[in-house]
């Protein structure tokens, strides 16, 4: 609304985002640094009327095939791409803008979940979250346990102040604590990953506790993000527990975002009237314009843990993904609701298959079809996948067999979940019960698979995209 006509020539380059050329070739930074790099050219015609025009170019390749490029050409001998970036983004790069009419009369996740946050940063995780309890309790006893001076506990945990918080001031707070041992909670720190952590606004700068008191007791969480920049969508996945803000992604501007499915009420929370009787009961945090509709639709008020496996079903659906990539990049996922019942209670039942897999709950994950062969300690030194015998090796003695190559490489959010596991235990000897969570992980991940078919082929059965 200011300039009438506006140049962008992307020199991508971004190290960050691993850019490579389309034809799969190198892309280097014009500069010594990480960030993408663009030309931008802005310019008022008084004699053009506005909006201005967006035009649009790029250059890939090697540093030096781009200054040649750039001594070459000016900016009227440059092919631009004329763009029409509109609401709610306003775009400077090409985007596809077929289906987003269709994408936009569907229910935002937080339209339908209105209580949510990202997940909690502690800004401390190797002092305050361990794979053993045990362990975790050793340290949080000598951080509170004042006869040990803050220098030797600084230096042994490798603890430092920060603006709000100072390490001194903690101690002293959590030695006078009588109900310190009480604060040792499970943590979703990432995918199929559950730890300890020691979950207190002390020890934890971002606790999110408006939304993770509700993951202290029976519920369920839907995490998803507010973008997948550089990724492609795959960012949805479920927990009972407190999670942390990378779950999904190692990407910041990918944060899980957490979105339980029911709320409860909070410790300190009193009733309105003197006569009234205190809430105790949990209730959805769920919308009513939503139900409304849903109700409209559907002829029948579904039950709440109904509604959140046709949503995840929905999430997990191949049709879904890539009829509304574009779109899934920069704002959260949105969910269309159906007026076919059938449709509706097909989707919900194969959602709560998926959610089951995922919290290794189903019967199916009693029988993995992964064994682990080999003898000796098995310590997680390498991860090697061999693609012949289907097979991942985590030391030259020991591996994780019947894997396919698909599985081996499938990805939840930003992360390949197997290697994934096994890269966070580098160094660790894994235990009996490591070693069958593993398989069991792996097999879960087989059956996802399979189900993701089953509810393309669901929804193409019922009319296909979009659903109505």
């Amino acid at each position: 609304n200011t300039f009438t006509d506006l140049y962008v020539l992307d020199l991508h380059g971004n190290s960050l985002k691993k850019e490579k050329s389309p034809d799969g070739g190198k892309d280097v930074n014009v500069f010594d640094i990480q960030q993408g790099v663009a030309i931008a050219l802005f310019v008022k015609n008084p004699k053009k009327k506005l909006p201005g025009t967006v035009h649009h170019a790029e250059l890939w390749g090697e540093r030096g095939k781009k200054y040649k490029w750039l001594e070459k050409y000016e900016m009227d001998k440059t092919k631009w791409e004329k763009l029409s970036p509109n609401s709610p983004f306003y775009f400077f790069v090409p985007k596809s803008e077929e289906g987003r009419e269709e994408y936009e009369k569907y229910w935002k996740v937080p339209d339908i979940f209105p209580l949510n946050s990202t997940g909690i940063v502690t800004a401390r995780d190797s002092f305050v979250i361990d794979f053993e309890k045990d362990e975790l309790k050793k340290r949080i006893t000598m951080f509170r346990n004042l006869d040990l001076p803050d220098e030797i506990i600084a230096q042994t945990f490798g603890l430092k102040d920060t603006r709000g918080w100072k390490m001194s001031e903690e101690r002293k707070r959590l030695a006078k604590d009588v109900k310190w041992e009480e604060k040792f909670q499970r943590v979703l720190y990432r995918l199929f990953d559950i730890r300890w952590i020691y979950y207190t606004q002390q020890m934890v700068d971002w606790p999110r506790p408006e939304v993770m008191q509700n993951m202290l007791h029976s519920n369920l969480a839907l995490e998803t993000s507010r973008m997948t920049k550089g990724e492609e969508f795959g960012h949805a996945f479920v927990s009972q527990n407190i999670s942390e803000v990378i779950l999904l992604s190692p990407k910041t501007s990918n944060n899980a975002f957490v979105f339980p499915l029911y709320l409860y009420p909070s410790p300190d929370s009193h009733s309105e009237n003197l006569f009234d009787t205190p809430t105790t009961e949990k209730k959805p945090n769920i919308t009513e314009d939503f139900l409304k509709e849903l109700k409209k639709k559907l002829k029948a008020t579904p039950k709440p843990e109904q509604i959140f496996t046709y949503i995840y079903a929905l999430l997990y659906s191949p049709g879904y993904r890539t009829r509304y990539a574009e779109f899934l990049k920069s704002d959260f996922p949105r969910i269309p609701i159906t007026s076919d019942t059938k449709l509706f209670d097909a989707l919900a039942k194969l959602g709560q298959e998926l959610v089951d897999l995922h919290l290794l709950k189903s019967k199916v994950l009693e029988k993995p079809i992964v064994k682990f062969e080999g003898s000796g300690e098995a310590k997680a030194e390498v991860r090697k996948y061999d693609e012949k015998k289907k097979a991942v090796r985590i030391n030259d003695r020991q591996c994780f067999t019947g894997i396919p190559l698909e599985v081996w490489i499938y990805q939840i959010g930003g992360y390949q979940v197997l290697d994934k596991w096994l890269k966070d235990r580098k160094g660790r000897i894994l235990s009996s019960e490591d070693i069958r969570h593993y398989c069991r992980v792996t097999t879960a991940l087989v059956e996802t698979i399979k189900l993701q078919k089953e509810i393309d082929e669901v929804i193409e059965k019922h009319g296909g995209w979009p659903i109505r």
